[in-house]
Protein backbone atom coordinates (compact mmCIF):
# COMPACT_ATOMS: atom_id res chain seq x y z
CA UNK A 1 0.00 0.00 0.00
CA UNK A 2 1.35 3.42 -0.82
CA UNK A 3 1.02 6.16 1.78
CA UNK A 4 -0.47 9.41 1.02
CA UNK A 5 1.89 12.45 0.76
CA UNK A 6 2.01 15.06 3.82
CA UNK A 7 0.42 17.96 3.84
CA UNK A 8 1.16 19.38 6.87
CA UNK A 9 2.81 18.92 10.40
CA UNK A 10 2.34 20.48 13.91
CA UNK A 11 4.38 19.84 16.83
CA UNK A 12 2.82 18.78 19.55
CA UNK A 13 4.18 18.47 23.77
CA UNK A 14 6.05 15.09 24.68
CA UNK A 15 7.87 14.51 21.60
CA UNK A 16 4.75 14.19 19.49
CA UNK A 17 3.99 15.60 15.71
CA UNK A 18 0.14 15.87 14.62
CA UNK A 19 0.49 15.09 10.47
CA UNK A 20 -2.02 15.60 8.11
CA UNK A 21 -1.53 13.70 4.84
CA UNK A 22 -3.60 14.94 1.82
CA UNK A 23 -6.08 12.52 1.76
CA UNK A 24 -7.18 14.63 4.75
CA UNK A 25 -6.65 12.15 7.48
CA UNK A 26 -4.86 13.48 10.21
CA UNK A 27 -2.42 11.44 12.43
CA UNK A 28 -0.52 11.67 15.85
CA UNK A 29 2.90 10.14 15.54
CA UNK A 30 5.02 9.81 18.56
CA UNK A 31 8.74 10.69 18.34
CA UNK A 32 9.69 8.95 22.09
CA UNK A 33 10.30 5.63 20.73
CA UNK A 34 12.89 6.99 17.72
CA UNK A 35 15.15 8.42 21.16
CA UNK A 36 17.47 5.10 21.38
CA UNK A 37 18.17 5.19 18.50
CA UNK A 38 21.58 6.65 17.45
CA UNK A 39 20.66 8.70 14.27
CA UNK A 40 17.54 10.37 16.53
CA UNK A 41 19.12 11.41 19.55
CA UNK A 42 19.58 14.51 18.53
CA UNK A 43 15.73 14.90 19.10
CA UNK A 44 16.00 14.89 22.32
CA UNK A 45 16.80 18.84 22.39
CA UNK A 46 13.88 20.29 21.92
CA UNK A 47 14.80 23.19 20.27
CA UNK A 48 15.76 21.04 17.40
CA UNK A 49 12.73 18.65 17.87
CA UNK A 50 10.83 21.98 16.74
CA UNK A 51 12.64 22.42 13.78
CA UNK A 52 11.10 19.73 11.99
CA UNK A 53 9.63 20.27 8.32
CA UNK A 54 7.75 18.64 5.86
CA UNK A 55 10.31 17.32 3.27
CA UNK A 56 9.86 18.65 -0.43
CA UNK A 57 6.61 16.71 -2.09
CA UNK A 58 5.62 15.33 1.01
CA UNK A 59 7.15 12.34 1.10
CA UNK A 60 8.59 12.52 4.24
CA UNK A 61 9.64 14.63 7.65
CA UNK A 62 13.20 16.16 8.38
CA UNK A 63 15.21 17.51 10.97
CA UNK A 64 18.59 17.76 9.28
CA UNK A 65 20.61 15.55 6.67
CA UNK A 66 20.80 12.39 9.42
CA UNK A 67 16.95 12.37 11.26
CA UNK A 68 14.01 12.12 8.96
CA UNK A 69 10.87 9.81 8.38
CA UNK A 70 9.07 8.57 5.37
CA UNK A 71 5.42 9.35 4.85
CA UNK A 72 5.07 5.96 4.87
CA UNK A 73 6.52 5.28 8.76
CA UNK A 74 4.27 8.31 9.72
CA UNK A 75 1.31 7.13 8.00
CA UNK A 76 1.60 3.44 9.25
CA UNK A 77 2.67 3.79 12.78
CA UNK A 78 0.60 7.21 13.39
CA UNK A 79 -2.62 6.90 15.70
CA UNK A 80 -5.63 8.29 13.66
CA UNK A 81 -7.13 11.71 15.33
CA UNK A 82 -11.14 10.76 15.29
CA UNK A 83 -12.64 13.77 15.29
CA UNK A 84 -16.19 13.45 17.26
Amino acid sequence: MNAPKILSLQVLENKKLLVKFVNGVEKIYDCTQLLNLEMFQVLKNDALFKFVKVDSGGFGISWNDEADLSEYELWTNGVEVILA
